[in-house]
């Protein structure tokens, strides 16, 4: 059987999707993380390449690779997205590679015309297009310098707040849930956890925030809040710097935090609605390794251009 594969990698995870030469899905797998700037480029390849194994082996038949797309996290610098390309080539010869970023994906599930992809997960960005086709990015370059509003931010403001804040009840609650969630008995063991692998612990406070902040948890609530709010600031630079802010346009939201929390959902709708009234707001519908699939396929079939 010959078949086109479709990634979505990032921070904590990599799925993909099969299709055969009609566009059918035939198989679904989820693999490790494969976002090179947090793990390292021989582990991401690393992980897309598992990623393959588990989905490839549920069709329990022999399927030959005809043409892939990993859309991964970590990839917009060219530099690293043709780091990539040379490493997955390798892994995978004979078969037509295609590289994309996370945000690509996104912008390309979007409707046609002037649209903004806002992609929430273990990282953040936005990236737009006018009616043009004229794109623009923010965001989405690591916790460094970047990734405001993200999964990563969020549990690393909650573990500070908990910790520092241990008199108020909501800081004392929320500060006991994340200590049994990452399975630690004190702060001093997150720390050093976090210290060594930062991307195994943050992100995994999200759901803890998140769940509280549903539950009336008033502190995982403010943190929701601060993070909807640099989040809309995100979606808003792209606007202003594509000169759409002023006309209708679509803005999809997207990203493992998406969904996870009423709280959040509303507070994030509220600050878009705020900062970009013109905004047709809607999460994106499509899944990020189905787009990534059919961008194989319109490959191979010659209707992609190729980049």
């Amino acid at each position: 059987m010959q078949c086109v594969l479709g990634f979505d990698g990032g921070g904590t995870k990599t799925e993909c999707v099969a299709t055969d030469l009609s566009g059918a899905i035939i198989a679904r797998g989820r693999g490790p993380a494969s976002n090179p700037t947090r793990i390292g480029f021989a582990a991401a390849a690393a992980g897309v390449k598992q990623t393959v194994e588990v989905t490839l082996a549920s069709l329990n038949q022999p399927a030959e690779i005809v043409a892939l797309c990993a859309g991964l996290a970590g990839t917009a610098q060219p530099e690293n997205r043709d780091r990539m390309l040379r490493l997955l080539e390798a892994e995978f010869p004979g078969v037509l590679v295609l590289v994309r970023t996370d945000l690509d994906l996104a912008l390309a599930a979007m409707p046609e015309g002037a649209a903004i992809a806002l992609v929430v997960g273990t990282g953040s960005a936005a990236v737009g297009r006018d009616a043009s086709g004229k794109q623009s990015r923010e965001g989405g370059y690591g916790p460094s310098g970047s990734d405001e509003g993200s999964a990563f931010d969020i549990g690393r403001l909650a573990v500070t707040a908990a910790q520092s804040q241990t008199a108020i009840d909501a800081a004392a609650e929320l500060g006991r849930q994340i200590l049994r969630h990452l399975g630690c008995t004190n702060w001093a063991a997150v720390d050093a956890k976090a210290s060594v692998a930062a991307d195994d612990v943050y992100p995994r406070v999200f759901p803890v925030v998140a769940a509280s902040a549903d539950a009336g948890n008033a502190l995982a609530q403010a943190l929701l809040n601060e993070a909807a709010k640099k989040l809309a600031a995100i979606a808003q630079r792209v606007a202003e710097s594509l000169d759409v802010a002023r006309r209708p346009f679509s803005l999809g939201k997207t990203g493992g935090t998406i969904g996870r929390s009423h709280y959040f959902d509303q507070a994030l709708d509220a600050e878009l609605r705020g900062k970009l009234p013109n905004a047709a707001i809607d999460v994106v519908r499509a899944e990020p390794a189905e787009t990534a699939a059919r961008i194989a396929l319109r490959q191979i079939s010659g209707t992609e251009a190729a980049r």
